[in-house]
């Protein structure tokens, strides 16, 4: 699911790609040929992912046997048991090294790598054709003699066709980046199979894990193969017949309850969800389908508006990694999965490909820099799996079902679906920057970037999310006239356009399409206001009623009781100090440049022994603020959302009490 592997950003001029855009659609995505990131808090997300966070993840797969299985296939070991057993415990344990490989072979092309990089990447080409069987298929665990069921016996679980899917995007990746089709023709071979297996003229089956459609569609475009596309399609719309043979969970955790076009909101596993519809969105981006992709946006509105948190995490269930009802979103117990957040991403920006929407792109940004930061340590080598929004002071961490864990984030996991996960979202992040035309360039997300689009080339620079100024000059221009599109998004009320002629001009939310001839040398500057702001929960999500919390620009920010002399369980939030807080500057705790909020906030009275003290009639009804002159206040430090957990662990909230 890469932009110019396989998340959709990129829709090349190689066959396949949709010859007519639309009404509404923004163009074609640009990747890393055509987009560079040079500076600010996404340069230094892939230089950490580079040199830290793609070493470890090599290191750890190696450690943890991912290559030996594909290893033991390949030399023919059939011995049970031993030594030569399955390493790990789940069938799908390949895709982590086809996640790692196809963040790698982005780094590989960058050149920001060491030689042990394009050893790795060697020796698991070179072990994966080894592996392949002759028919095409490829999973080391049902390869294996160890494992008691048989290739294809249990699509609920095997994961077979979510194996193919992340191969075939890292496959995609190899020859976009590196020219190298090896892998390549191995994705092929095994897509072949299951399109002989699963097309229309065999079994009507489907994966238990949502995943390969988006991989088939981009297969599709880089070969130009209809019958990828086509695949693609039957998975989704066979999907929720209830042909699986669900255990464990039902049906809805498979997405196998109702058909997608008939689900009235997001259920089931948070992953599968998201990837299933990132799938049929892709769709929507070659053969016209009106009725699905509107659908796909009442989905996408009501996920939105009922089911997310306000970090855009997803997902409020641990027992099954799933999403909950609407407004079900505790904030100690949410599940959230870093790879939730890079799901809705991939849904998000497939989504206003097919629509043009700036909204849903207000959205994963809000998830960018949320729900998919926090997962990764500011030393780029322990994440976190599931992301809360309070940490209680007597919380241990805990991953999965683990009865112990590691206090805050951990080196890796018994399924380590989110660190590789990570590294290719990372090393893709510039595929998500811009789109183009060919009479127009958008600029979707900021950062400091050199553009290079079709009408116009461009250089911006900005210290976004920190700062709102973006400041956007125009390298190349073609003849006549083109339009440059910039995002406004919707939190900065007030923000200011001064164009190319000097003239500023107010600039409401949404987007801002500035045509003219435009020349090498032409300037243009956007201020986006970025005030500090209290926002409250809807009265419907019950976890969250009575509570405040601060955000400013696209970050959420929340208080860590070292930040804090009065527990943070205790500390009263109101609208009134919002405005009153200070913005400041901090590079020394974090190592970087980080803006956090100084405020004073009053403390609550310490709270009656009794669990449910009975409420005097006179005050049934609590203030929405703490009476005046009622208790102390203290000086407090707000951090963004994204950098809890890096310190010594303790007490954490992003909703703080208002009474």
């Amino acid at each position: 699911m890469s932009s110019s592997s396989s998340f959709a950003a990129s829709l090349p001029a190689e066959a396949g790609a949709p010859a007519v855009l639309a009404t509404g659609r923004p163009g074609r995505g640009l990747g890393a040929a055509r987009v560079t990131i040079t500076g600010g808090l996404l340069a230094r997300w892939q230089r950490r992912n580079a040199t830290a966070t793609l070493p470890h993840a090599l290191a750890e797969i190696t450690a943890a046997g991912n290559l030996d299985n594909f290893r033991r296939v390949a030399d023919g070991d059939r011995s049970p048991g031993g030594e030569g057993a399955y390493r790990g415990r789940y069938p799908f344990l390949d895709t982590d090294v086809y996640k790692t490989l196809e963040g790698l072979v982005y780094e590989l092309a960058r050149g920001s790598t060491g030689p042990e990089a394009r050893e790795f990447w060697e020796e698991s080409v070179a072990l994966i054709e080894a592996a392949q069987a002759p028919d095409g298929y490829l999973g080391t665990y049902h390869q294996s003699p160890d494992t008691p069921k048989s290739p294809w016996e249990d699509l609920a679980w095997g994961h077979e066709l979510y194996n193919l899917g992340h191969l075939t995007q890292a496959a995609v990746a190899a020859a976009r980046q590196l020219g190298d089709r090896r892998l390549l023709d191995a994705a092929r071979r095994f897509a072949d199979l299951a399109v002989a297996r699963y097309g229309p003229d065999g079994e009507p089956l489907y994966c238990g894990h949502p995943e390969v459609e988006t991989a088939l569609v981009e297969l599709y475009r880089e070969t130009g193969e209809r019958a990828y596309l086509d695949q693609a399609r039957l998975f989704v719309d066979r999907r929720g017949a209830g042909r699986l043979r669900h255990s464990v969970f039902p049906p809805s955790y498979f997405q196998d309850e109702v058909p997608l076009r008939e689900l009235p909101s997001l259920t089931g596993h948070a992953v599968r969800m998201v990837y299933l519809a990132a799938g049929a969105t892709d769709l929507c981006l070659h053969d016209e389908d009106p009725a699905l992709l509107t659908h796909l946006e009442a989905l996408w509105d009501d996920m939105v508006a009922t089911k997310l948190y306000l970090t855009g995490g997803l997902g409020s269930r641990h027992s099954d990694e799933a999403i909950g009802d609407r407004y079900e979103l505790p904030a100690e117990r949410a599940y959230a999965e870093t790879c939730a957040a890079i799901g809705t991403m991939q849904w998000g920006w497939r989504l206003f490909l097919a629509t043009g929407r700036a909204d849903v792109l207000d959205v994963v940004e809000r998830v960018l820099y949320n729900a998919f930061a926090v997962g990764t340590s500011l030393d780029g080598r322990a994440f976190f799996y599931d992301n809360p929004l309070q940490r209680r002071p007597d919380h241990e961490q805990r991953s999965g079902a683990e009865t112990g864990g590691d206090p805050l984030r951990r080196a890796w996991f018994g399924c380590p679906c989110c660190p590789p996960n990570i590294v290719r979202w990372v090393a893709q992040l510039q595929d998500h920057l811009a789109v183009t035309s060919d009479d127009a360039l958008t600029l979707a997300l900021y950062a400091d970037a050199e553009i290079r689009g079709v009408p116009l080339d461009v250089t911006v620079r900005t210290d976004y999310p920190w700062d709102g100024r973006v400041t956007v000059t125009v390298d190349r221009a073609v003849d006549g006239e083109s339009t440059l599109v910039l995002r406004v998004p919707d939190w900065a009320a007030g923000a200011v356009l001064t164009g190319a002629d000097g003239e500023p001009v107010a600039a409401a939310p949404g987007w801002l399409r500035l045509s003219r001839r435009w020349s090498a040398g032409d300037r243009v500057v956007l201020e986006l206001p970025q005030r500090v702001r209290a926002v409250a929960a809807h009265p419907h999500n019950d976890a969250a009623r009575g509570t405040l919390a601060l955000l400013r620009g696209p970050l959420v920010y929340c208080v860590e009781q070292q930040d804090s002399p009065a527990p943070v369980d205790d500390l009263l939030l109101t609208a009134d100090d919002a405005p009153a807080a200070r913005v400041e500057r901090d590079g020394s705790t974090w190592g970087e440049p980080a803006v956090t909020l100084a405020a004073e906030l009053a403390v609550a009275p310490a709270a009656p022994p009794e669990p449910y003290p009975e409420v005097p009639v006179a005050a049934a009804v609590p203030p929405a603020a703490p009476p005046a002159g009622g208790g102390r206040r203290v000086p407090v430090r707000l951090v963004p959302y994204f950098l809890w957990g890096n310190r010594d662990p303790g007490a954490m909230r992003v909703w703080l009490r208002r009474f």
